[in-house]
């Protein structure tokens, strides 16, 4: 008898420490499941045991993974990043269905948030040598907005690549 109380007894602490940190962990923020697991992995806890304590706060709603997702998606969208890196960022948190077209066009869709972006950065110049061309395109690729879309807002403002040789000359 005396035997199985202690292990019984540091299975209810272990469950309360697990309990405690995944309380602290979500009253800063929203969590994903797998952003809980992860981190209380990290902490040494055992996986089997936080699997068990994490899906009993999703089913008090205390951890929600849709809850999660829409605060990430209209943060990161306010943070000026595009549906692609979204997309990847939300994949390695252990959310693979998200609705990211509709969270954008609530705040203004992809394009606006794209011509957003690239106004913040660079004004409105619409005559670039190719090497800046390519240097603005990638900074919009990093930032998670595709070829297409990138390649829709230099139609839009009609950005010109002019040749290098050309723009040195007329510096003369």
């Amino acid at each position: 008898m005396k035997t199985t109380t202690p292990s019984l007894s540091t299975a209810i602490e272990r469950r309360q420490q697990i309990e405690a940190v995944c309380l602290r962990l979500l009253a800063r923020r929203e969590h994903s499941r797998r952003e809980l697991l992860d981190k209380l992995a990290l902490r040494g806890f055992n996986r089997d045991e936080v699997e068990l304590v994490v899906d009993e706060m999703a089913e008090q709603n205390w951890q929600n993974d849709q809850r999660y997702t829409e605060c990430y998606v209209r943060q990161r969208i306010r943070g000026g990043y595009g549906p692609v890196r979204i997309r990847y960022e939300l994949q390695q948190r252990g959310i693979n269905d998200a609705e990211l077209d509709l969270q954008a066009e609530e705040q203004g869709g992809w394009q606006n948030l794209l011509l957003e972006v690239y106004f913040g950065k660079y004004g409105e110049e619409k005559l670039l040598t190719q090497n800046e061309w390519l240097k603005r395109s990638r900074f919009l690729q990093q930032r998670g907005f595709s070829g297409e879309m990138i390649k829709r807002l230099f139609v839009e403002l009609k950005i010109k690549l002019v040749r290098a040789d050309a723009d040195r000359r007329s510096a003369k």
